[in-house]
């Protein structure tokens, strides 16, 4: 499909079809698709969880104020994003760079300083973590969109409680948005309007 035509064909569902799951094979796409995703510094400072248990979408119906996505959807992506990037999570970041590019760790040197004068300041990590966890979603999104697969990315949604169900040490990291994926359902009356977006003259500006 022609990326115009999929993005075009996209709307942020309502309702799916719960009858109609992702296969496997479609959701690795997707999800490779959010592993080559771009990401300051190639830190991904996250994880991306894929919830697919029926069980577990239960759980969770509550944690967004019972919206029918989640209790139709096939599939429920969690991005968490890191709260802190320590020396251990640098550590193995540059020995996994060593490895697949088959160069001596000792040559990152430079790079790992640059990392480490970033990480190191002022930073708001988490801020900047989850910036990077948005960057991830719109990836995703575009990637299901090209797969002809439907989804809504989701906030809005009881953090504490998510983090509680998943069991997430919250300490070191934190939900920071969420997006489900499916099939939509016919009576979902959102997909017959026409999308709604800034004209260009609004939107675009040529210097």
């Amino acid at each position: 499909m022609d990326y115009l035509e999929a993005l075009q064909k996209r709307y942020s569902v309502k309702k799916f079809d719960p009858s109609k799951e992702v296969s496997s094979q479609i959701l690795q796409n997707i999800l490779q698709a959010g592993k080559l995703s771009s990401s300051s510094l190639g830190l991904q400072p996250y994880k991306i969880l894929v919830v697919e248990s029926k069980e577990m979408l239960e759980k969770l119906f509550r944690a967004f104020h019972n919206a029918s996505q989640i209790s139709s959807c096939s599939k429920l992506i969690v991005i968490v994003s890191k709260k802190t990037v320590d020396r251990s999570y640098i550590d193995g970041y540059f020995r996994h760079i060593s490895e697949v590019r088959e160069i001596p760790v000792e040559n990152l040197s430079p790079f790992r300083r640059n990392i480490e004068s970033y990480t190191e300041s002022n930073v708001d990590v988490q801020a900047w973590a989850d910036k990077q966890s948005y960057i991830v979603l719109g990836s995703l999104i575009f990637a299901a969109a090209m797969e002809e697969v439907d989804s809504c990315p989701m906030e809005g949604f009881k953090k504490d409680l998510i983090e509680e169900i998943l069991g997430l040490d919250t300490e070191k990291e934190s939900v920071a948005v969420t997006l489900a994926l499916g099939y939509r359902s016919e009576d979902d009356d959102f997909q017959r309007l026409k999308k709604v977006r800034k004209p260009d003259e609004k939107l675009f500006k040529f210097i």
